[in-house]
């Protein structure tokens, strides 16, 4: 039995309508010497980390009661356990609301119809991960103790806004990055900020402040979700870091919901990084998903961006989809995927899409 959804004191009375620079200069892994491409990454228990850049994690608790730090709910792959069973040590915890005309098409009624709203279901997520003992890594430093000290059994997290509804005016992004938020996608569909998934539109002149006030507090900038439109204003408007945390490939999957392969080649020729999506539609038009086409999408990227140390790993596993809509049917099985990137890449290539390439990155970009 599912634990029962628990609307936390922050949302009584909300209408729910419908209702330190990493130094050391190489990491051993089982014999071979790994320099990373631009910059060093810490040795940590002779193993890498594996890192996944996108995960919904609040919002399936608090949204579908699938709590975290239960067993993977019957169908679903994604708990603290089968984190830690398939060896992930950091993870881009998300806060995502759902704006009220996605409700129906999502099969829920936790949605928001104002600014307001969506600010205190994010503050509800933030407060569940408080509540799990995730511990949040919010500086270079951090970042360099946690790696520095991972062994297998340990996880953490780097905090994602995806959609950034739930800051009320630019004005407020200090609260929230005092709450542990580093990463910021302004879209997920259109927002007050900017034009997304499945309604074009660039960078409103709200999405123009807002990135303005995450350079000053040293945000990054993720790319998924926004409109093609918005995708170009903020080349021509962001200096700071850059990412898509779970963006695939429009060549292979025609759609406005994956990346051309010029926005990549600008990513990696802004030092940014590309999440490939395990979200079977973002894999392959039709049919059931597999790892091969997991590898086909970071092949793919990996040619774009001019390398494969741009490319890691942004699953969105619990993204609103069960297993049946995934190319593995446990957690555990993402330890297979080194061995078919193998016939691509080298070790060491392998080991950064893995994980590698998202800890340079933040070692980069954290303040």
């Amino acid at each position: 039995m599912q634990p029962a959804v628990v609307v936390p004191a922050q949302l009584e009375g909300v209408q729910l309508r419908n209702v330190s620079v990493l130094q050391i200069i190489g990491l051993h892994i089982e014999g071979l010497h790994y320099h990373a491409i631009h910059g060093s990454i810490a040795s940590y228990s002779q193993r890498p980390v594996i890192v996944d850049a996108h995960l919904d994690i609040g919002w399936n608790a608090i949204s579908a009661g699938r709590g975290f730090l239960q067993p993977p709910a019957p169908g679903y792959l994604v708990s603290r356990s089968s984190l830690v069973a398939a060896e992930v040590g950091l993870v881009f915890a998300t806060l995502y609301t759902a704006p009220a005309r996605a409700g129906r098409a999502m099969r829920t009624r936790f949605v928001y119809e104002n600014a307001h709203e969506a600010n205190l279901m994010a503050t509800a997520q933030v407060n569940y991960y408080h509540s799990c003992g995730l511990d949040f890594i919010g500086d270079r430093a951090g970042l360099a103790a946690y790696v520095q000290g991972w062994k297998k059994g340990k996880l953490a997290a780097i905090v994602l806004m995806e959609g950034a509804d739930p800051i009320e005016t630019p004005a407020e992004l200090g609260a929230w990055t005092e709450r542990g938020v580093r990463i910021i996608g302004p879209a997920w569909g259109k927002t007050r900020y900017s034009g997304g998934t499945g309604s074009p539109g660039g960078l409103t002149e709200l999405g123009r402040q807002l990135l303005k006030a995450m350079r000053r507090k040293h945000v990054i900038l993720d790319l998924s979700h926004m409109a093609d439109e918005a995708v170009a204003d903020a080349f021509a408007l962001w200096r700071g870091p850059i990412m898509a945390s779970h963006s695939n490939s429009r060549a292979l999957v025609p759609g406005d919901r994956q990346l051309t392969d010029e926005a990549v080649a600008e990513i990696a020729r802004r030092g940014g990084i590309v999440g490939v999506s395990f979200y079977g539609k973002h894999l392959r038009p039709s049919g059931r998903p597999t790892l091969l086409d997991v590898v086909k999408h970071i092949v793919h990227h990996a040619r774009a961006a001019g390398g494969p140390e741009h490319v890691g790993i942004g699953s969105d596993l619990d993204g609103g989809f069960d297993a049946r809509q995934a190319p593995i049917d446990d957690l555990a099985r993402l330890k297979e995927l080194p061995a078919r990137l193998r016939l691509h890449f080298n070790r060491p290539q392998v080991e950064g899409i893995m994980g590698g390439n998202w800890l340079a990155f933040l070692e980069r970009s954290l303040p």
